[in-house]
């Protein structure tokens, strides 16, 4: 099935990688590599470092075959996350519209966000912890500075999706390399390792810890961002060709998850060997893992690496935050916003909850607040394995692409894992909540809540079920597609011409009476900037606002004498308010105006006055 133009999942990098030029040996397979290292960098943020930590401290090396069981679930779910986008050229988000009604995807919307934005507020943190460790900078104006890499993004953006993945890979690469170094240094007893293989039970303090760890490793907002990366490469959409790339995609899946593997385990050993082995277990926070790394291993370096590789992990996860944000806001509303504001957006609500903890608080909390975030991940991940399980095992929908029975067996039962130990957290939370607090307010919110998540689950797990006969309503971005019918023109009798005395005057002139005729009348328009025309307004009489008047004027008499019926006027104060005041009470047909073309940045600097003056009009406007 194939989208159109309008439907593209991040449509400003679809299909701009070719798979389908003849190439030979590695080449052919590193064609396909990179969306799963985009993926990847999200099991290895700063989020998982707190869950890590803490678990190696206080438990050593036991809860390592929860990394492992929560790395075979990633794997298994990416790996499907990516058969969706391969084969039906949707991501999760477009899909979900696809099946659900309006309330339910509103929904799941609203948890995708607040996945996001748990995963970005780790990210932040660790961002500010690994800059204060490094420079002594405080950890308030750490989490500050971090809004400045919602420009680093739009920076790599521009060179295309092979140099972001290119990026994100050097900082895998320097993590990875970061811990290897330091393991060498702390010589980790190999036997306890493999014994921390072997699944144990849980006390509910270690429940606690394994639940952040599944949160950090099993990411759903990754489900949503593989599903998309996947269709950056163009590929053959003959059998062979879909065949091929499921094949290479669940290589890439497991090179990439494998490494986050080695990165979370090499964490949690490294607390095991350094802090649960010398009685250390009560560390719980980042800052004091990198104060005694010193100490107890001898090393300056040490310390060093830990915290250069905590600021690559919250820099590289950050970046994949936002493409997964802007998925499900263009999947689930069909809305597209500027990325910059996007960005913006997205880390205010994780700077903003960082300030207000650390005001009130102090540093003491972070570390809390990171492991919360990653209970907070855990908490989403049925509301987006549910259903990629169904679309996955739709026939009508994947053809011979449909994952066979043994494989969603298997998917079923990890989410049935997922959702068993998230409803039993939730539930002991719930009932300390009820035993501690006497307040029916509390206590009735926490029952809608539980209502709420119920009918979700529910609504989520049998509506494809009950739909799954039925034909799909097709999902655009602008509806379905109308037929076009000749309608009449409006004669054009006023064109409002805003000037800028630049050298771009006489091709707005031009264009401006190519599209009237000399029985138009044309409102030539100019609005003065001056500071007395800002604050005295038609009252102005300084230099400026006499040469513009008379410059305004020169243009009519050129025009006059070749028999066109031309007007001038001038605006103040605010120009975009003025321009649409001046087109609106002269009854404009059209309004003819210059662009600057300039973006991003310098948006913010000069604003943005054609896109706030076309969006106060209800007429044409030619951009020139």
């Amino acid at each position: 099935m194939r989208t159109t133009e309008e439907q593209l999942s991040l449509s400003d990098v679809h299909e701009t990688v070719d798979t389908t030029k003849p190439r030979k040996g590695f080449r052919r397979l590193f064609a396909y590599f990179g969306p799963a290292y985009m993926v990847s960098v999200g099991y290895m943020d700063p989020g998982n470092w707190a869950t890590d930590l803490q678990g190696g401290a206080q438990f050593g090396y036991r809860l390592i075959w929860v990394l492992l069981m929560s790395n075979l679930m990633a794997l298994l779910l990416q790996s499907l996350s990516a058969r969706l986008g391969i084969v039906r050229r949707r991501d999760l988000a477009q899909a979900n519209r696809e099946v659900y009604p309006r309330v339910v995807n509103f929904c799941l919307y609203i948890l995708a966000e607040l996945a996001i934005a748990a995963c970005d507020l780790a990210e932040v943190l660790g961002m500010a912890i690994g800059i204060h460790l490094l420079t002594g900078l405080p950890i308030i104006w750490g989490v500050s500075l971090t809004v400045l890499d919602t420009f680093l993004l739009l920076l790599l953006q521009r060179y295309g999706i092979r140099k972001l993945e290119a990026f994100i890979i050097s900082l895998v690469i320097l993590i990875g390399l970061s811990f290897l170094i330091q393991l060498i240094m702390a010589r980790p007893d190999m036997g306890e390792v493999v014994k921390g293989f072997v699944p144990t039970s849980l006390n509910s303090d270690a429940l606690y810890i394994a639940i952040g760890i599944i949160g950090a490793t099993v990411m759903p907002h990754n489900l949503y961002l593989h599903s998309a990366l996947v269709q950056t490469r163009k590929i053959s959409q003959d059998r062979e060709g879909i065949r091929k790339a499921i094949r290479f995609n669940i290589i890439d899946s497991a090179v990439a998850l494998n490494a986050a593997l080695f990165v979370n385990a090499g964490i949690l050993i490294l607390a095991g060997s350094v802090f649960y082995a010398t009685g250390h277990t009560g560390v719980a926070k980042i800052e004091d893992a990198h104060k005694l790394l010193q100490p107890l291993l001898g090393s300056k370096l040490a310390p060093i690496l830990f915290a250069v590789a905590l600021i690559a992990a919250g820099q590289s996860s950050t970046i994949t935050g936002t493409l997964a944000g802007q998925i499900v806001m263009e999947g689930y509303l069909k809305l597209r916003i500027n990325p910059l504001l996007r960005r913006l957006l997205t880390r205010a609500i994780a700077i903003i909850p960082a300030i207000i903890v650390i005001l009130i608080y102090g540093d003491n909390e972070l570390d809390t607040l990171l492991v919360l975030s990653q209970v907070i991940l855990s908490l989403q991940l049925g509301f987006a394995v549910i259903p990629l399980l169904h679309f996955v095992s739709n026939k009508k929908t994947m053809g011979e692409f449909a994952i066979r029975w043994h494989v969603q067996i298997l998917g079923w039962l990890v989410a049935a894992i997922l959702i068993f130990l998230n409803v039993r957290l939730v539930y002991d939370e719930s009932v300390k909540i009820f035993s501690m607090h006497g307040s029916w307010i509390i206590k009735a919110v926490i029952i809608i809540a539980w209502i709420i998540f119920i009918w979700l689950f529910v609504m989520m797990t049998l509506l494809p079920l009950l739909r799954r006969n039925k034909e799909m309503k097709k999902i655009t971005m602008h509806g379905d597609q109308p037929l076009w019918t000749e309608t009449p023109f409006p004669a054009v009798k006023k064109i409002a011409v805003a000037l800028d005395f630049s050298k771009n005057d006489a091709k707005i002139l031009s264009h401006a009476l190519h599209q009237g005729s000399i029985n138009t009348e044309y409102i030539l328009l100019h609005i003065v900037e001056s500071v007395s025309s800002r604050y005295l307004g038609e009252s102005s009489d300084d230099e400026e606002t006499r040469d513009d008047l008379v410059r305004l004027n020169a243009y009519a008499l050129q025009l006059g004498t070749k028999g066109y019926n031309v007007k001038v006027q001038l605006g103040y104060k605010n120009r975009i308010s003025e321009i649409v005041r001046i087109v609106k009470e002269n009854k404009s047909d059209l309004l003819v105006m210059g662009a600057h073309r300039h973006r991003g940045f310098f948006d913010f600097i000069y604003g943005q006055t054609v896109n706030d003056v076309r969006h106060r009009l209800d007429i044409p406007v030619l951009i020139i």
